[in-house]
């Protein structure tokens, strides 16, 4: 791949992996960071990194392993706070209602089942493909689809009832 191809997926695709991992993390300002973070080590294997083997699903794949690898060190040093008597802030981005209530409901599922949704509903990849991506079998793939559906239902009804009432109110 050419510098040239490079800055271009870049500029194609950013924003676009920057989305579907602050849906699969929950944390925005987590998710610019890994899929930064990816880019650059796609960068210095740009050589080797060829449009139709899926770039793009080679930066998203590094940037979620990126995300759980921190989330394992921040799991680490929030325990070693906790055990020194000291507390963490939480922060959270900011965003619109409809964002904040998909991002919370999707917190409800496992992790293997709110990455398994994002790759097939956000990310728009097929089962076969989320499967190749994730290391699962596509029937197991369909079983999380399966279950993160049912386990969403209930809250994102819930969070459309609400924006239609405070649409009939006006609020």
């Amino acid at each position: 791949m050419t510098e040239e191809e490079f800055h271009e997926l870049y500029a194609h695709s950013v924003t676009r992996l920057v989305g579907q991992l602050y849906l699969m993390t929950g944390d925005l300002h987590e998710a610019q960071d890994v899929v930064q973070e990816a880019f650059v080590r796609a960068w210095g294997r740009r050589s080797r990194l060829v449009r139709d083997a899926g770039p793009e699903a080679w930066i998203r794949t590094v940037a979620w392993r990126l995300a759980v690898s921190r989330w394992r060190r921040g799991r680490r040093a929030a325990e070693a706070w906790r055990r020194h008597g000291a507390g963490l802030r939480d922060t959270a981005p900011a965003a619109d209602a409809s964002s904040v209530a998909l991002v919370a409901a999707l917190r409800t599922l496992s992790e293997r089942q709110r990455r398994v949704a994002v790759l097939h509903y956000v990310c728009d990849l097929s089962v076969e493909q989320v499967a190749a991506e994730t290391g699962i079998s596509a029937g197991t793939v369909k079983t999380h689809l399966s279950r993160a559906r049912a386990a969403l239902a209930p809250h994102l009804a819930e969070n459309l009832a609400e924006n239609l009432t405070e649409e009939e109110h006006g609020v």
